[in-house]
């Protein structure tokens, strides 16, 4: 049965969720606070999070942060009143597979939180490389690190995955549909071409220079690896 962790100090709201996830086979835990969220995080088993962002003794994306830093395939997903760009790319940014804004319909948040499910078994049967490199660039997915030259880079952990997705299938158009499915909503809903393009620009523009092309658009369909497979 999986476990999932309901992060939501309004308390019948968290009270109606953990029901109706219980209801649909799950067993829930609830925390009110970061505090008993980081707690949980320590003693139990989890498979995934649903996570606020505004929390009496914290902030969301913080306890985000500290989730993907102690497990990095921990599912999470925010759930939450904030739904500016910035939110949501902060969201994202953070390693988050899917961001939910209140109010929403209780059917289709158990249809997201199945896809994450079964998004994160599917990473677990069949792993990536966990590291790339050509020399000039080195990726280390399990440590999150990223070397250019002689530059330690920032990269997210959102364009981590989206590095790994992309070396792992290197030579091989992906399209940006796919691309979603693999990273963050399966439906399309909330997340859209323009985020991944934000994101993709971004990621370039960190890795990239004149003389070292990784990505290569192809109009109309999507994007490919140039710099070899893992």
């Amino acid at each position: 049965m999986k476990r999932i962790l309901v992060v939501e100090d309004d308390l019948a709201l968290s009270t109606g969720l953990c029901f109706e996830l219980d209801a649909a086979g799950y067993a829930s835990l609830a925390a009110y606070n970061c505090a008993k969220a980081s707690y949980l995080l320590e003693h139990e088993v989890l498979d995934l999070v649903l996570l606020d962002v505004n929390l009496p003794d914290g902030n969301g994306f913080d306890l985000c942060r500290k989730f993907k830093e102690a497990k990095p395939d921990l599912p999470v997903i925010f759930l939450t009143a904030n739904d500016l760009e910035n939110d949501v790319l902060n969201g994202f940014d953070m390693g988050a597979e899917d961001y939910v804004t209140k109010p929403f319909n209780m059917q289709i948040l158990l249809r997201r939180v199945e896809v994450a499910l079964r998004r994160a078994g599917s990473t677990t049967a069949a792993p990536a490389a966990d590291k790339w490199s050509d020399g000039w660039l080195t990726l280390d997915f399990s440590a999150l690190t990223a070397v250019r030259g002689t530059e330690k880079l920032a990269i997210t952990p959102n364009e981590y995955k989206l590095l790994k997705t992309l070396t792992a299938h290197a030579g091989q158009i992906l399209t940006r549909q796919q691309l979603l499915d693999r990273l963050w909503d399966s439906g399309g809903n909330f997340i859209d071409d323009h985020t991944l393009t934000v994101t993709m620009n971004r990621l370039r523009a960190k890795i990239e220079d004149d003389t070292h092309p990784y990505i290569k658009t192809v109009r109309g369909m999507g994007y490919i690896w140039t710099g070899g497979k893992a």
